[in-house]
């Protein structure tokens, strides 16, 4: 875990993007990347990583579609092949499952139980699985895409709080919406005019220490709730943020998947307790990335989802950079 011994960047270059016509991209320490930490066996269907957690074993579990695209408008048809795959810290590959029962798999997050909770927004549901693969139950009509509190407009991602369960509704309803471990609804908060933070296209969410972690994506702002919904604090960033993790004693780290000029990136931010910079990384890897969701594994490496690129990117936030 990254701590606050982290050597403190005295100056931060946030020369952000201004507008849809781009400017110059920031100008951001580069990280030093790694791509080839999955050992993919040849032939295996792989495709946009789109999401990525770590369970109290130290596995890392990695959802990919598959073959599958993000294009409108979405198949009904599940993907045939294996789309969950879980790796060893080494990158050894331990298990893979979920052939045949997600469509358009967004969101995974592994409970304190080792549940391997998933999104899947073309089925409008949030799917429980056992450690190993076993559907044990779904929250949502399936197909089914409204504001009903038991209906969901696109999920994007899950965390718990003690008992609740904490969907970021994100693409349509822009809510936060809490539900009981039996999946039954619980209440809502952040959608427009409840009053509790506004958000637009909540993508990611994380609970630590009683304290609720939202990436408001469009509104390009790191939010922080109580578990009640009711907004803690505010922290506006340069680009669009699409993950976030706290990392304890109140530091948290972020990844902008786009910068303010729309373009496609992985800027990593670590935030401390009073929403200054501890330090900033561009973890771009070769070609293409968009940075779509991270998990930090105990000994402090980063896995970084890139569906554009297809991959997991693997860094450490504590790396030497010519910065420092």
């Amino acid at each position: 875990m990254v701590r606050a011994g982290l050597t403190v960047i005295a100056t931060l270059a946030l020369a952000a993007c201004s507008g849809a016509g781009g400017g110059p991209r920031e100008d951001a320490p580069s990280a030093n990347v790694s791509a080839d930490w999955a050992q993919i066996p040849e032939g295996t269907a792989w495709g946009e990583v789109s999401a990525i957690d770590t369970d109290s074993h130290g596995h890392i579990f990695v959802l990919q579609r598959a073959g599958r695209v993000w294009e409108e408008p979405f198949p009904s048809d599940p993907i045939a092949e294996p789309v969950v795959f879980m790796f060893a810290r080494n990158g050894k590959l331990l298990g893979r499952w979920g052939a045949g029962e997600m469509v358009m798999p967004h969101g995974l997050s592994v409970d304190g139980a080792d549940k391997v909770w998933i999104t899947d927004v073309q089925r409008e549901q949030v799917l429980r699985f056992s450690h190993d693969g076993d559907l044990e139950m779904t929250i949502g009509e399936r197909g089914k895409s409204d504001d009903r509190p038991d209906h969901f407009g696109r999920p994007a991602d899950i965390a718990f709080a003690g008992d609740t369960v904490l969907v970021a509704d994100g693409y349509v309803n822009s809510r936060i919406a809490a539900f009981d471990r039996q999946g039954n609804f619980l209440s809502q908060w952040g959608h427009e005019g409840s009053g509790k933070g506004g958000l637009a296209i909540p993508h990611s969410i994380a609970v630590k220490d009683g304290k609720v972690y939202v990436a408001d994506r469009e509104n390009g702002r790191i939010k922080i709730f109580d578990t009640d919904g009711d907004l803690l604090e505010t922290f506006d960033t340069p680009g669009h943020p699409y993950a976030v993790k706290p990392l304890g004693q109140g530091y948290f780290v972020s990844v902008e998947g786009r910068d303010a000029g729309g373009r496609s990136g992985a800027i990593v931010r670590v935030w401390r307790p009073d929403g200054t910079l501890e330090r900033i990384l561009d973890a771009r890897g070769e070609g293409g990335t968009k940075g779509h969701d991270l998990a930090i594994g105990n000994d402090g490496t980063v896995y970084l989802a890139d569906p554009e690129g297809g991959r997991v990117l693997t860094f450490e936030l504590a790396q030497k950079t010519e910065n420092d």
